[in-house]
């Protein structure tokens, strides 16, 4: 027989599911829910940690918890591929550029290009909007050696569809870093973040077939928004 806390939990659980709690809405106290359905004080919070632990609520201290929205996007952490291409699938998006220059970067951006003191790269940062909401930040680092020439409109679109399209290069493959950070400033002024204070942060290091490592990649995630998935297969 399934524990008492447990049955509390599934009972809510399947109600976020179907909708019938919807994202940001309120869900019963642990009084409440004590009074509700004939339990203790330790049975009712057991059954909030566990709505809290699989990502169906948020518990705020002094208030009472929220429903977080769990239809969250799909970003795929394996693979190269364009926002564009994973746009697709989602609501409706478009892309912001909020800002496009030719620099000699600082000592951090060389280092993590692999760069020159003399080399010139295009720094690229753009908004991702989905259904009226700025919930990624991008900022690209191109090598200008590779990308000689790009304009706002091509950052609107695809940056991939035109070096691969246009320019005539191969991207081959990329090496990405996954970490959670406190929002900076940049991201509070480019991102609708509401309440949240962290961002899932993408680091990707994107190569082209002859090995030239041509793009630095920053990709920010306001967290709620979407889930990190890859596809593995064990070797032995």
């Amino acid at each position: 027989m399934a524990s008492k806390y447990f049955s509390i939990y599934n009972e809510i659980a399947n109600k976020i599911e179907n909708g019938i709690y919807q994202a940001n809405d309120e869900v019963s106290s642990e009084s409440e829910l004590m009074k509700e359905y004939n339990v203790s004080r330790d049975t009712a919070r057991k059954a909030l940690i566990l709505l809290e632990e699989n990502g169906y609520i948020q518990k705020i201290k002094g208030k009472r918890s929220c429903v977080l929205d769990i239809n969250k996007f799909d970003f795929p952490v394996s693979g190269v591929i364009s926002f564009k291409e994973i746009a697709q699938k989602m609501g409706k998006t478009y892309t912001i550029v909020d800002e496009l220059s030719c620099i000699i970067p600082n000592d951090r951006i060389l280092n993590k290009l692999e760069l020159s003191p003399t080399d010139k790269v295009w720094r690229i940062i753009r908004s991702r909007v989905i259904d009226d909401e700025r919930v990624i930040l991008d900022k690209d680092y191109l090598v200008e050696k590779y990308v000689e020439n790009i304009t706002e409109e091509i950052c609107k679109d695809s940056i991939y569809a035109y070096v691969e399209g246009e320019l005539g290069l191969k991207i081959a493959y990329a090496k990405k870093e996954i970490t959670v950070q406190f929002a900076t400033e940049e991201d509070k002024k480019y991102l609708d973040l509401k309440k949240f204070d962290m961002v899932v942060v993408v680091k990707s290091y994107t190569y082209l077939d002859d090995t030239s490592l041509f793009q630095y990649t920053e990709s920010r995630h306001r967290p709620d928004k979407f889930k990190f998935v890859d596809f593995a297969r064990r070797k032995k």
